[in-house]
């Protein structure tokens, strides 16, 4: 018999890749990759043209624990999104392809998505 932790975890792994599977990013649009957890939240955008990751930011970042200290996850959301849409924009992209990974688009990552927008990324 299967532990019902393994069962998930595959059928979180099929999730998000069939996903990715389906996202078609470019150089010009590259892919706005996150990652969520029960605690933290993180977010990158990455050109899969050349594989490099153009900007990363995390809950964990040291330089914005000022901003994130007694918030509500789904708050924290909202400044990791406007924050990435920040260094995004400083690296001259305007649009990307949401990677919401095995997660739903619901909650944090709702959050975050609807954050990138108002700071005026195109997703």
């Amino acid at each position: 018999m299967k532990s019902i932790v393994l069962l998930k975890n595959k059928r979180r792994d099929r999730r998000a890749k069939s996903i990715r599977r389906r996202i078609a990013a470019t150089a010009s649009r590259p892919r706005l990759s996150v990652h969520r957890t029960t605690k933290h939240i993180s977010a990158q955008v990455i050109d899969d043209v050349t594989g490099h990751t153009l900007c990363a930011v995390s809950t964990t970042s040291k330089k914005l624990a000022d901003l994130l200290n007694g918030k509500t996850k789904s708050q924290k959301a909202a400044v990791i999104g406007g924050e990435i849409a920040r260094m995004a924009k400083d690296k001259n992209v305007t649009e990307v392809v949401l990677d919401r990974g095995y997660s739903r688009y619901h909650g944090r990552v709702k959050a975050l998505a609807e954050a990138a927008r108002e700071a005026g990324l195109s997703l």
